[in-house]
């Protein structure tokens, strides 16, 4: 039952997801004003991406435990003055290596905001708290679905293109100073203990060392490696996706800069969609351990369609498609890593997020390196192949479940969705 009193906190913190909606894409969406100003090339706005992730990876387990012992509030507030600097540096940015600074202090932002926001909400509605985490990637997918909606605006009337970081930046801002206001609810407050099956581990490296014959229980360094794997394959294809999809629209299909923004705009009404579809579906029918198979093989089929048939329109389609079937894979990863070892949801959590980090430091790179060597093509390819790996992956994962929990096992597990 959700607390009518901490709606107003709830308020500030949807706001803030959905500004990072759009601030998640800021730096993809305007790759050739960016490039001219910052006298770079598109490897150069891909490392930018990059520093994102670095700031990410190196604070974000730090700042979890400073968030359990200082608080969630100062981490919020913090993480929309440090994004409100980002975004308005970007634009006024005299050299590349400044803009690399602010992205690094971007990608702090991001790790500060991540490890306030999710216990806040947890902790403001423990009897919902998955209801109210799912809300999370939904309000990421309308600020996404957004900005290039923004940004077609502004070009038509021939405004500065650095307005479009400007106004989400005074928006963070304000709600920075609106949340700073607020009281946020009771850190002690804890949600109902999950539901768990028959079979636990007392530790992951206990999982990990039982006995090749005992095939019923979770062994760390086969299904436990396979979900971390997830945790990288995952986000990888949306860096590819949310990086390079606007680009492809233009160097491979013949479409102008903005309707190569509008593939943004459907990818992440996509991507909106496929949240209120796992909301419904998972509650009854289908377990999240056949979600995270079931949806790469849709993205593959999508991935493939999109290289092979070079139109506006099959571009579109598959876009959305994309969007639907790469949305919550991450989040569904950790529900069903938190199944086989759900004694230590704390540390595996970790250990996935951790992978996704690595992700989004070393993928925009890499592809920014492919495509100064390459076309833009060899990019979704790399994509494909990163794609079929993680479906490898799920297809031995379901196995090992099949063979750890039982069919007639009944499990409801509570799904909690969120922005990588």
């Amino acid at each position: 039952m959700m607390k009518r009193s901490s709606f107003p906190v709830a308020t500030g913190l949807y706001v803030n997801y959905l500004l990072f909606g759009m601030f998640n894409i800021m730096l993809a969406s305007h790759m050739s004003f960016l490039t001219e100003h910052l006298h770079t090339d598109q490897a150069g706005i891909s490392l930018l991406v990059s520093a994102m992730g670095f700031g990410r990876l190196f604070t974000l387990y730090i700042s979890g435990v400073l968030s359990d012992r200082y608080g969630r509030k100062p981490f919020i507030v913090v993480a929309g003055l440090l994004m409100a600097v980002f975004l308005v540096g970007i634009p006024l940015s005299p050299s590349f290596e400044m803009a690399i600074v602010l992205a690094v202090l971007a990608g702090v932002a991001n790790s500060f905001l991540d490890s306030g926001t999710y216990p806040a909400l947890i902790e403001a509605f423990p009897q919902s708290s998955g209801s109210a985490t799912v809300l999370v990637r939904g309000f990421i997918s309308i600020g996404a679905a957004f900005l290039p909606l923004m940004i077609i605006f502004f070009m038509n009337h021939d405004i500065f293109y650095g307005f479009s970081f400007f106004l989400p930046a005074l928006i963070f801002t304000l709600n920075a100073i609106y949340l700073f206001r607020m009281k946020f609810p009771d850190m002690r407050v804890q949600s109902p203990k999950e539901p768990v099956g028959d079979t636990s581990v007392s530790s992951v490296e206990q999982a990990g060392k039982l006995e090749a014959n005992d095939r019923s229980k979770p062994r760390f360094w086969q299904e436990g490696v396979c979900l971390i794997l997830l945790g990288f394959t995952g986000p990888t294809l949306l860096y590819i996706v949310q990086l390079w999809l606007p680009t492809f629209g233009q160097q491979f299909i013949g479409m102008t800069q903005s309707e190569s923004l509008r593939l943004l705009v459907y990818y992440n009404v996509g991507s909106l969609i496929s949240v209120f579809v796992l909301v419904i579906v998972l509650r009854k029918w289908v377990k999240p351990v056949h979600i995270i198979l079931i949806y790469p093989c849709i993205s593959l089929l999508a991935f493939g369609a999109l290289l092979l048939f070079k139109s506006g329109a099959a571009a579109i389609i598959c876009a959305s498609v994309i969007g639907f079937s790469i949305s919550g894979v991450l989040q569904l990863t950790l529900t069903v890593m938190s199944e086989f070892f759900s004694q230590r949801k704390g540390q595996i959590t970790g250990f996935v997020y951790t992978a996704t980090s690595l992700s989004y430091t070393v993928i925009p790179v890499f592809t920014g390196f492919l495509l100064k060597h390459s076309q833009i093509s060899s990019v979704f390819m790399l994509a494909i192949i990163v794609n079929v790996l993680g479906i490898v992956l799920a297809v031995f994962v379901n196995f090992r479940y099949s063979l750890v929990f039982p069919a007639s096992r009944k499990l409801s597990p509570k799904i909690v969705l969120d922005t990588k």
